[in-house]
């Protein structure tokens, strides 16, 4: 454009001149020609200039435009309230390994008050009674703390999330997506939090769900590659969009946030989407196939492997995610998932509870209870592989016309164990501890051996609901239950209380949300939860009924919750 201009203004100045070199002779005549000249070339060169800049202006525009940016910011507030909070801890120990290895004098002479033995002796003077009366033999539990119960209320919790949406096209075919998320609650952005509960262990996976800090994390970042070869074939890598899928994106009043089932996967995950829109062959709206793969842990890399005593491997993630029919008004999704090589946890950082150093680290607790208000925080990784994991699940959703929603679906979970167990157990299983001396021969500790079960174990889930028109907005309704042994991935998911929909037992959830304006809205929600089986959310550890840890005839390494709720308020603006 700007060479353009210039020949024009180039090519004005030569026809002035020649103008006035022709007319020389008549001066007199000419001379008010060559000003009115002079000044049509000003009136010109100021109107040219005039173009330059505003193209100047449209071209710096469209350069900075080549991402767009929008988002949401919601403002939340909870009530919320746990009954029978329970701590009743244990772990199985070989008292017939334990027996077996003492009487050989392997621990050395229980009459002896330095040797390690005795020293176990005089400090569990039961286990010293038990033992010698012959009552500890087989695989028995091994009680390390007093059964406490309370409730626990925290009336106000306030938290705030803001998330950052990018996208920007590449090419015809090519597209950049990707989304900034912040997840705080007021007051606090150390990003660590005491491990009471699987759900207070932030890593990869569930850091956008998780409340962490006034900083942005990536929660998602991926081209799609669109119309391979003029087929109907497309490519997607990155951080994968696999939070809040269908239906759980209704209760979030948006449009479909995720591709994979919101019942099954609300975790997030670095890998690829290989996938065809069928529907252009078999003309049927939306019907699209997927292949997805992801790595859900890395195991060499950052862990120490230098050193020769890594035992956990990479996980692998892959699946299938059909929409059988998306017109707009019903929707069918299919979802076959697996994951390879599980291990007992994941990389990431907690602070550790003074009440487990009292019973793991019992040194280190003698310093920590001069500092009651001191919290270490450790960098903790898994110790091994413990089996693999499938998923599955259909899912309806009808939307009508006139903005009336139903949907239901149905989820179901494999475990398959390999027997191996950490500290907090196997996969869906205990741990089976056995005595051993530390490296310096002085102190007896327990080591994890083996998991006490190594069977395969199905579970199951269902998730209904609706959403209705109301007056000033739209009302909802959900209800999901969970089996024993249902394991989803939806850890991410941002309840305060846990993932709802990863809950072993009932939860009800009643919402109102109200329409500010189209880009503005207030929820109003409350939701109550029903625990039947401890272990909500994580595949390590043998769930175990909370009638029975509240009786004390069970056991968990952990605190458990008889019921809870969340009574909670909303808003969120749209950008």
């Amino acid at each position: 454009m700007r060479t353009l201009i210039s020949i024009l203004v180039a090519n004005a100045l030569a026809i002035s001149s020649m103008a006035v070199a022709a007319d020389t002779v008549q001066v007199n005549d000419d001379a008010q020609k060559i000003a009115e000249l002079q000044r049509q070339l000003a009136d010109i060169t100021d109107e040219l200039d005039d173009i330059n800049s505003r193209v100047d202006k449209t071209e710096r525009h469209t350069a900075l435009d080549r991402i767009s940016i929008t988002g949401d910011f919601r403002t939340k507030v909870h009530s919320l309230h746990y009954q029978n909070v329970t701590w009743n801890p244990a772990m199985k120990v070989d008292f017939s390994d334990f027996g077996g290895k003492a009487m050989s004098g392997a621990f050395g002479s229980p009459t002896d008050a330095n040797s390690p033995l005795g020293q176990m002796m005089i400090a569990n003077p039961d286990l010293a009674q038990a033992f010698q009366s012959g009552q500890l033999q087989g695989v028995m539990p091994y009680v390390l703390a007093p059964k406490t119960m309370q409730d626990i209320d925290n009336d106000l919790f306030y938290t705030t999330r803001l998330r950052l949406d990018l996208k920007a096209k590449v090419w015809d075919n090519v597209s950049f997506s990707g989304r900034l998320a912040m997840y705080k609650n007021w007051g606090d952005s150390t990003g660590t939090q005491v491990f009471d509960s699987w759900r207070s262990f932030t890593m990869d996976g569930t850091s956008s769900g998780n409340t962490s800090g006034d900083w942005l994390r990536v929660e998602r970042a991926y081209f799609d590659w669109r119309n391979i070869g003029g087929s109907e074939t497309y490519l997607s890598i990155g951080r994968r969009p696999s939070t809040y899928g269908p239906p759980s994106h209704y209760r979030e009043n948006e449009m479909r946030g995720g591709t994979p089932s919101g019942h099954l996967v609300n975790f997030n995950f670095d890998g690829a989407t290989l996938g065809y829109n069928l529907g252009e062959i078999t003309g049927i709206d939306g019907q699209v196939v997927r292949f997805c793969y992801g790595q859900g842990f890395e195991s060499q890399w950052g862990n120490g492997e230098m050193f020769g005593d890594i035992v956990t491997k990479d996980t692998h993630l892959g699946g299938f995610n059909i929409d059988v029919v998306n017109d707009g008004n019903h929707f069918l999704q299919l979802t076959l998932f697996g994951a390879k090589d599980v291990n007992d946890g994941f990389k990431g950082t907690m602070a550790f509870p003074t009440q487990l150093a009292g019973i793991f680290a019992p040194t280190m607790y003698q310093d920590m209870q001069k500092f009651d208000n001191f919290n270490f925080v450790t960098r903790v990784q898994p110790s091994g592989v413990i089996g693999d994991m499938y998923l599955g699940g259909i899912g309806y959703a009808y939307e009508s016309d006139d903005d009336i929603k139903v949907f239901g679906s149905l989820g179901w979970t494999r475990a398959e164990p390999n027997g191996n167990s950490g500290l907090f157990g196997g996969m869906l299983s205990d741990a089976v501890f056995e005595a051993e001396l530390n490296s310096t021969g002085t102190e007896i500790i327990m080591v994890p051996k083996y998991a006490d079960d190594s069977s395969t174990k199905d579970g199951y889930g269902i998730y209904i609901g609706m959403q209705i028109p109301a007056p000033f907005g739209k009302f909802g309704l959900e209800y999901n239950y969970g089996s024993e042994y249902w394991t989803p991935f939806t850890q991410a998911q941002d309840d305060p209380v846990g993932s709802k929909l990863a809950t072993r037992g009932h939860v009800a959830e009643a919402y109102y949300i109200f329409d500010i304006n189209p880009r503005m809205f207030i929820k109003l929600a409350g939701l109550y939860y029903d625990y039947e089986y401890t272990g909500s959310g994580t595949p390590v550890g043998a769930p175990q009924k909370i009638d029975d840890v509240m009786a004390g005839t069970a056991f968990s390494m952990l605190p458990v919750v008889d019921t809870a709720y969340d009574v909670n308020a909303s808003l969120t603006v749209n950008f």
